[in-house]
């Protein structure tokens, strides 16, 4: 073990470093300083020798087997030889020579980066250059690697007194940093301390800070209270007024507040000149939302690409970036477009791990839920919500805990587990945030409906959507962003004898289907609502072929099933049976458990009975226990893969492999990847072909 081998290291360096003379041992010990690996240069310049003037010295340490040549520097032939010297430096020394390396670096001028490492080890109270150095190396890192800003910044305050003039700029770089890694309280309660005190000059950057983590934990009123109240101040910073815009415009999204927003959208695309690019793509995101809800799907599809186009130059804020393909993959999505919104998922995924955005870990995994559960794979739905969920806990951004207890309440029923589907609604009825960003209130709404009708009070599920029903705002805003609720309502409509209500779904199905050509998702869309509304067998049997959702496609045979059910003559009941059977397989196929059930009943009043799959009967442990989607990641797993590479195999987030791995192993009783090779390799080597 290390720690038994170091102690061991240190007394054979201390052997060999009291065979050498007395300068290079000294010159070794600086060297140390400047670490594993070092420049002649640098050491040199540190030490105060020419370069010359250090080779005897470097001979006589090569020789004693402790440096080595490495590339255009020299190295220390082990990580913990080099340790072993540095610990023979005293502490006091040890503060002094990283000091004296820190201003050495500072004094070349360029990145303070280098000179930080040595800073934020000897730095002491009130010492103004290595505190500026901090300060310049973290706002260098700011975009790049926001942790290390965050510890460079924070450190930097700790030694500064707060009557320093730059106290206020540090605070700036501490919270836009404590913000990206997702330490929102932390920055916020920094953020509002310096807000008590601030000169008028230094708060409105806190300000706008403030309104971002207002925003990420889930209280966008506030947000754009706070954004609209600095936007009324005259004087700011142009590209601090450009953040709060897009604060503004961004908390108007999550509120579904897309009226209030549209005019001074418009006014900044109408003057771009006087904007600065942040500006422009908020007022393009708000105009994209605002044309969907509109009915105008090419246009929102043609202002995201150029909000993309703005983003991909660079020229917005790093945390601002993902947003817009976050967007279009909930566009693609809407249009069962679902290879197109994958892509944008995972482009926006790549974006947030290499800029280090933690804030916004947990929504690739939402995203990808709504994805996975509108293919049909209740499993990875789940476990991409669970995952979602997990880490919008950990961070606190309360709107996307929302989302994942939505997603997971949905799958819950699907599966037939109405109690967990309460479960999860009550969880996120406590959860003081607003609405999810996936959708907006509209989204929830339905999931929250759809609970209340599959406990069997349909009037309730009819309360619930009101607004949805009697709003033609809120109502395309439903039909186009979850097009399969259209056949959904009118059903509950008729259902509860409110056939005006089922018109007005109807009504508006058509509308979109005539107004958006170029998406054929409508057509469908509105041949499942019309259908049901005017008992249209041939529009039914229609949308049961072309619905793109396996679970939408089942459910229009179900329909069309249940109306031939009730038409008189022998070869009307044997059409019935069949469309029934064709959903029942649907269902059944991806897990809908709660809706096979459904369609069994109906079989069995036709005098059919259906056996039940398997599936139900799965052990809970051992391994067949496992899911079909848990067997394909035990196979790569035990191929060798790591997680990140099992899921870009199986279009999944890396967070979901792992939560399918801690299901696995506790399932099969295990603790190690090398087990659960094992065990696959007993129960199924084929999944180790190709291996």
């Amino acid at each position: 073990m290390v720690s038994a081998r170091l102690p061991c290291a240190q007394a054979v360096t201390q052997e060999r470093l009291a065979e050498l003379s007395p300068r290079t041992r000294h010159l070794l010990q600086g060297a140390g300083i400047l670490g594993r690996s070092f420049s002649v240069q640098d050491l040199a310049e540190m030490l105060g020798e020419s370069t010359s003037g250090l080779l005897p010295m470097l001979e006589e340490a090569m020789s004693a087997g402790i440096v080595e040549p490495a590339g255009d520097e020299l190295t220390f032939r082990h990580d913990l030889l080099w340790q072993a010297v540095v610990g023979t430096i005293s502490a006091p020394v040890r503060r002094a020579l990283h000091h004296d390396a820190g201003e050495m670096l500072l004094r070349r001028g360029g990145s303070a980066v280098p000179a930080a490492a040595h800073l934020i080890r000897s730095a002491g109270r009130g010492d103004v250059s290595a505190l500026l150095g901090l300060d310049q190396a973290a706002r260098e890192v700011l975009r790049s690697s926001p942790q290390t800003a965050a510890d460079l910044a924070l450190r930097a305050l700790e030694l500064s007194d707060s009557a320093d003039p730059d106290w206020f700029g540090r605070v700036g770089t501490a919270v836009d940093a404590l913000t990206v890694i997702g330490r929102l309280s932390e920055a916020a309660d920094l953020a509002r301390t310096a807000l008590n005190r601030a000169p008028p000059f230094q708060a409105p950057r806190l300000r706008c800070a403030l309104a971002y983590i207002l925003l990420l934990s889930g209280r966008p009123a506030d947000a754009v209270s706070e954004a609209e109240s600095l936007l009324a101040q005259q004087n700011i910073p142009d590209d601090l007024r450009g953040i709060a815009e897009w604060a503004m415009f961004w908390g108007l999204i999550s509120l579904n507040d897309f009226r209030k927003g549209r005019q001074r959208a418009e006014a900044v695309l109408a003057d771009r000149e006087r904007h600065t690019d942040a500006a422009v793509v908020g007022a393009l995101l708000l105009l994209a939302r605002f044309a969907m809800v509109d009915g105008r799907v090419a246009d929102s599809f043609a202002h995201l690409r150029e909000a993309l186009r703005i983003t991909d130059s660079g020229a917005v804020e790093a945390i601002q970036r993902p947003y817009t393909r976050l967007m279009l993959s909930l566009n693609h999505r809407a249009m069962r477009q679902f290879d197109a919104a994958d892509i944008a998922i995972q482009a926006a995924e790549e974006e947030i791990k290499d800029l280090g955005l933690t804030v916004l870990a947990a929504q690739p995994a939402l995203f990808r839920s709504v994805l996975k559960l509108a293919a049909g794979r209740l499993d990875d739905a789940a476990a991409e919500a669970q995952s979602g969920r997990t880490i919008a806990e950990e961070l606190g951004t309360h709107g996307f805990i929302r989302v994942g207890l939505s997603m997971l309440a949905l799958v819950a029923m699907r599966r037939g587990d109405i109690d967990a589907a309460v479960r999860h609604i009550e969880r996120y009825q406590s959860i003081q945030a607003a609405p999810g960003m996936l959708f907006g209130s509209v989204w929830e709404r339905w999931v929250m409906a759809a609970v209340a009708e599959a406990q069997g009070d349909p009037g309730r599920a009819i309360d619930i959507l009101h607004t949805i029903y009697t709003d033609n705002e809120e109502r395309r805003w439903a039909l186009l962003t979850t097009p399969l609720t259209a056949a959904w309502m009118t059903r509950l409509a008729l259902a509860t004898a409110n056939r005006p209500y089922a018109q007005a779904i109807v009504d508006t199905a058509e509308h979109l289907a005539r107004n958006n050509p170029d998406f054929p998702v409508f057509a469908t869309t509105f041949a499942h609502a019309r259908g049901i509304f005017h008992r249209d067998p041939g529009a039914l049997a229609s949308a049961s072929v072309d619905q793109p959702e396996p679970w939408a496609r089942a459910s229009a045979a179900e329909d069309l099933g249940v109306l031939l059910a009730a038409t008189s003559g022998a070869t009307a009941s044997e059409k019935a049976v069949d469309s029934l059977d064709r959903a029942l397989e649907g269902y059944e196929r991806i897990g809908a458990l709660w809706d096979s059930a459904r369609v069994r009943a109906r079989l069995r009043a036709l005098g059919v009975r259906r056996r039940h799959w398997a599936q139900p009967q799965r052990p809970a442990f051992g391994w067949d226990s496992l899911t079909d989607t848990e067997r394909a990641v035990a196979g790569l797993i035990a191929r060798g893969m790591t997680n990140r590479q099992a899921a870009e195999r199986m279009f999944l987030s890396p967070h979901t492999v792992s939560t399918h791995l801690r299901r696995m192993f506790g399932k099969l009783d295990i603790a190690s990847r090398a087990e659960l090779a094992r065990i696959v390799a007993e129960e199924c080597p084929e999944l180790l072909k190709g291996a």
